[in-house]
């Protein structure tokens, strides 16, 4: 039987298989790599709210303590937005004619709660309870980055399993005392290591192992 394809076509098919093989790949790596871009993440990205609130000015100018607001932060899961009634604590003496402020005053006139935007929103599918970590020596900074450093709120970090894993499998390194863990910009005096090894006995903090165990997330 005469030969159908020139032998020339085989050099052609190989080709095809290895160029698909890579096409394939470089696919996988790009839609990887857009899948952590801060277009899908979000991450330094600003967040649109009702009021534009300043962090660098409330905590990095007036040095409010992240508690003022986040009452909540280390006797909850979640950390609480504050009441309108809280912002009016100032704002009935300072800006009160600000059209900024427009939202604030007739949310506390109205007594409906301003609808805040959430920065960060976790899966339903994983378990996070914020008091946990601020008792077990994880700082503000160390999710929500230098709060006291942006103008409007945006994401630091992605929250994805593998950012959290991170901490989860050397949490010696990420440790802080309690008394500062509403600190921006804290360094720790010793080692982190070191600091961070004395802290994890201290406070009684579970081991790798426990931590990246599945169902401490997963529940």
């Amino acid at each position: 039987m005469p030969q159908i394809f020139h032998p020339s076509t085989n050099t052609f098919a190989k080709a095809s298989i290895f160029g698909g093989i890579f096409i394939i790949g470089g696919i996988i790596l790009s839609l990887a790599a857009f899948l952590r871009s801060p277009y899908i993440t979000k991450v330094n990205y600003p967040i649109e709210q009702p009021v534009p609130f300043s962090h660098e000015r409330h905590v990095g100018g007036l040095g409010l303590d992240c508690r003022y607001c986040h009452t909540t932060a280390a006797q909850s899961a979640f950390a609480g937005m504050p009441p309108t009634h809280t912002c009016m604590t100032c704002h009935s003496q300072i800006l009160t004619e600000s059209p900024i402020l427009e939202p604030v005053r007739q949310s506390f006139a109205t007594g409906e709660p301003i609808s805040w935007v959430r920065v960060y929103d976790l899966a339903d599918f994983a378990y996070f309870n914020h008091e946990i970590h601020v008792n077990k020596g994880i700082g503000c900074e160390s999710c929500h980055g230098r709060v006291d450093q942006m103008p409007l709120m945006q994401k630091a970090n992605t929250l994805y399993m593998e950012w959290c894993l991170e901490c989860h499998r050397v949490p010696e390194e990420h440790l802080r005392p309690l008394d500062e863990i509403y600190t921006m910009g804290y360094e720790p005096e010793d080692d982190q290591r070191t600091v961070g090894t004395r802290l994890m006995e201290e406070y009684d903090t579970p081991s790798a192992r426990e931590l990246t165990d599945c169902t401490t997330c997963h529940r």
